[in-house]
């Protein structure tokens, strides 16, 4: 299979033994409250998702990745991973020291072996990951939300959250253990933070024309406020799995991360990430991981020609905007539909979510009618 990111899938989470070992030394250790973002960058440093980081960056790492989409050992990473904490609790901790590290829940969840302290700028984070210090930006707006201080060092996982290990959750071993059971050597990975539509049913379908399978990979962490919630697309995707593709060919698994919402950096992430999953190839479509207008149409793709094939290993498919052709009667991009706009209908998950928030039943053609019924009553129960 497809090597981890750095040559190694990262192990950090303690068992038997030692983790009834290092449980009983939390008791004694200062505690650091985890908020869900944190905890989310906790297991999946741990169980190898983040590979090759071992636990939340230092300096020299941080901000080589800022400046050059590269941790300091030379490996391609384009996402800051840190762990902030405040002024006061900053003056509370010293190099060296353990800290255990609980959830809002109060459970604790890891330990960390501080290894540095450095205070960071916030506005220079801002402008390099995100290319922008608009604070109307989710992600701007959660980095001047954080703490002024960066802690950095190896973290170990001692329980694991239920919020995250659900059913639907398979770590990067399981993942790589099931696609090995059923043969196959060649998998397409599809990241979305939203219902599959039309559009992108088109750009997966597209993809396993030429490969072994497709692993559907929805983000379920931290997300907007107007996004639609995590459960509910759940449902619409099951759906839409029954009644729409080959079962053979096909393996639903969540992603538990945080949105950072970086547009083409986080393209960049994506990919490594699903790479340390075990799939080979990674479809990147319009405005990935993007937000408002910050981001260009195909800046996602074009940043990929900075990075060497070789080197990301993992093959990225770029696709043109899908649409559904009224005079086609079919789904199309530009390469293959030779109709104007005017008998094009325009698919996202932005019009989506609007038209389902206004109570609108979005057209068949804009997603499958099993997929629209969920949505149209599950957001009824939730809002009810």
């Amino acid at each position: 299979m497809i090597t981890p990111h750095g040559g190694i899938l990262i192990d950090r989470v303690a068992v038997d033994e030692k983790r009834t070992h290092l449980l009983k030394i939390s008791e004694s250790l200062y505690s650091i409250k985890l908020d869900t973002w944190s905890l989310s960058d906790l297991v999946l440093i741990s169980i190898g998702a983040f590979s090759p980081l071992k636990g939340f960056m230092k300096q020299k790492d941080y901000l080589q990745v800022l400046k050059e989409m590269r941790l300091s050992s030379g490996e391609i990473w384009s996402l800051p991973i840190n762990l902030s904490v405040s002024k006061e609790i900053k003056e509370q901790l010293s190099i060296g020291q353990t800290i255990s590290l609980t959830g809002e829940d109060g459970v604790v969840y890891g330990l960390m072996d501080i290894e540095e302290i450095y205070e960071y700028s916030k506005k220079t984070e801002a402008l390099f990951v995100y290319k922008t210090t608009d604070p109307n930006h989710p992600g701007v707006k959660k980095t001047f939300d954080k703490g002024d201080y960066y802690l950095a060092g190896p973290v170990t996982l001692l329980n694991k959250p239920e919020t995250i290990f659900t059913d639907h959750f398979q770590t990067p071993q399981q993942v790589r253990s099931t696609f090995q059971s059923l043969g196959w050597k060649t998998i397409v990975a599809f990241q979305t933070r939203n219902p599959i539509h039309r559009a992108h049913e088109y750009l997966q379908k597209t993809a396993l024309e030429n490969v072994d399978g497709l692993l559907i990979h929805p983000l379920v962490g931290d997300t907007k406020s107007d996004d639609i919630p995590a459960d509910i697309r759940m449902k619409s995707y099951k759906v839409l799995m029954e009644n729409y593709y080959p079962q053979d060919r096909v393996r639903l698994s969540v992603f538990p991360a945080a949105m950072r919402y970086a547009g083409p950096r986080e393209a960049v992430f994506h990919s490594i990430v699903r790479k340390n999953f075990g799939c080979t190839h990674f479809i990147v479509g319009r405005d990935h991981a993007g937000v408002g207008d910050y981001y260009g149409t195909y800046e996602a793709q074009e940043i990929f020609n900075q990075f060497l094939k070789e080197e990301l290993e993992i093959e990225i498919l770029k696709f043109e905007h899908a649409f559904y052709c009224t005079k086609c009667a079919s789904m199309a991009t530009s390469k293959s539909c030779p109709h104007g706009d005017d008998v094009h209908i325009h698919l996202s998950g932005t019009k989506v979510r609007s038209m389902l928030n206004k109570g609108q039943v979005p057209p068949k053609e804009f997603s499958r009618p099993e997929v629209i019924e969920v949505l149209i009553n599950e957001m009824k129960n939730k809002d009810s």
